[in-house]
């Protein structure tokens, strides 16, 4: 008898054997949901749940007829909040609780397991304070703001027992999955390179005034665990990406997915030397992070990965706005930024497409992967029903997390890195190193 999981993994890639076609050419996420059923009923809770996270919550509202529940929500944006409540209550027909505080919210025992799309200087703190709590994670990426957080994750989640799934969705996605099986079994021989890229045309984010804090807004818990800053007007709610105090770049808004591809397809680890080039090149605001960037990271098998990123011209790499290609001594695979992929011989030739209808939409800054996502909560779910190995396991998430920060730290300092790759640390550069954690707000360390 054929069990659930062997017809779902037969779905995904029993028409592989063709070579121009697609492994999921009519697999919809509502028929998806029909097939896998659930009895347990898992609680979700929200944190964060302006844009991202109002997706996400109506994501896992959808989940329903998989046994997921959202009943409560938590924003430092009362607006956000009542949006997010009539979104899940139009979803799913429940009203969820609404918070103003994450702390007072997780004192409940309403909910199983939280989702978390705050800021990134967020992130990991909201993590470790859920674990302490006793709730399971679902956490966007990136893990964390800064590398010394990594390891703080990995600690807490040794020390609590809690499933943490990270939002690299792609790790979920079948005919992902299936195109690093492809790789793994040689369809492009030795993989020597591989190359990753984003282009998208931003707007300035312009120069900020300080004013007073919106009546909507709580500043102070919005800052949490960063030292504090008075307010300013073009901060919250989306390019804080672009400020060191509270963002990361676009190296982890988005490279972070596509780095993620490269080592899992490339089997790789820490590399053994990171540079960093580029700057802030198309506007005078207050824009920090570079909008322009290219990162090189060797590995001590010679292998080696870049990452390109231009946040403010649009442009594309065989035909794709982001994406991955993998370069082998017997061809190429491309990967673009949705579930499909296509390989080609050593004279460029297509010799294998896979296409999904299940697409990503270019531009869509909050949820340009809606219909795929319900693959990674539900290996999410099954991980805290019946121990299901994690598709996006937090060290390994935390990994890829930290390749990108090191090319941040590369770029602040304006010098290559030499790692160890054991461990992932800054090996004879004391002005890189002072950038390998923060200063916390007082009352806000994070501690395991």
């Amino acid at each position: 008898m054929t069990t659930r999981r062997e017809f779902i993994k037969n779905v995904a890639i029993g028409t592989t054997a063709v070579s121009i076609g697609g492994v999921l050419p009519s697999f919809s996420t509502s028929s998806y949901r029909n097939i896998v059923g659930a009895n347990d009923r898992i609680r979700m809770a929200g944190i964060g749940v302006n844009s991202r996270g109002n997706a996400l919550a109506k994501g896992f509202a959808n989940e329903k007829k998989n046994g997921c529940i959202v009943t409560d929500i938590c924003d430092v944006d009362s607006r956000a909040i009542e949006k997010c409540i009539k979104a899940v209550e139009e979803v799913a027909g429940n009203r969820p609780k609404g918070h103003r505080d994450i702390r007072k919210m997780l004192e409940s025992d309403s909910f199983d397991a939280v989702f978390i799309a705050t800021p990134d200087h967020w992130h990991a703190m909201a993590a470790v304070m859920a674990m302490r709590a006793g709730k399971h994670v679902y956490m966007e990426k990136p893990t964390s703001h800064n590398p010394a957080e990594n390891q703080i994750l990995v600690d807490a989640e040794k020390k609590y027992g809690k499933v943490v799934q990270v939002g690299n969705q792609r790790r979920s996605w079948p005919n992902i999955k299936h195109a690093i099986e492809e790789l793994h079994n040689g369809i492009i021989g030795n993989i020597v390179y591989g190359k990753s890229w984003y282009y998208n045309k931003r707007p300035s984010m312009g120069i900020g005034k300080e004013t007073a804090v919106p009546e909507w807004l709580d500043w102070d818990i919005w800052q949490g665990p960063a030292p504090r800053l008075p307010y300013k007007d073009n901060i919250v709610h989306y390019d804080w990406h672009w400020r060191w105090h509270w963002g990361t770049g676009e190296s982890l808004n988005n490279g972070m997915h596509y780095i993620d591809l490269l080592r899992w397809g490339m089997k790789l680890g820490y590399p053994v030397h990171v540079d960093s080039v580029g700057n802030r090149l198309h506007y005078t605001d207050d824009w920090e992070t570079p909008d322009t960037q290219l990162v090189n990271f060797k590995f001590d098998n010679d292998k080696v990965i870049t990452w390109e990123s231009q946040s403010c011209i649009r442009n594309t790499i065989s035909g794709h706005s982001s994406g991955v290609v993998f370069f082998g001594d017997k061809g190429s695979m491309v990967i673009g930024g949705g579930n499909e992929y296509d390989v080609y011989d050593l004279d460029n030739k297509l010799v294998k497409h896979i296409g999904s209808e299940m697409v990503f939409e270019a531009g869509n800054l909050v949820n340009p992967t809606q219909s795929l996502d319900a693959y990674h909560f539900q290996n999410f779910f099954n991980a805290i029903r019946t121990g299901e190995k994690l598709n996006s396991q937090l060290k390994e998430a935390c990994m890829s997390t930290q390749l990108m920060q090191l090319s941040n730290i590369s770029h602040q300092v304006g010098q290559p890195l030499r790692i160890d790759p054991q461990r992932g640390t800054i090996v004879g550069n004391k002005k890189a190193n002072r950038l390998w954690s923060r200063e916390y707000a007082k009352g806000w360390e994070l501690k395991v």
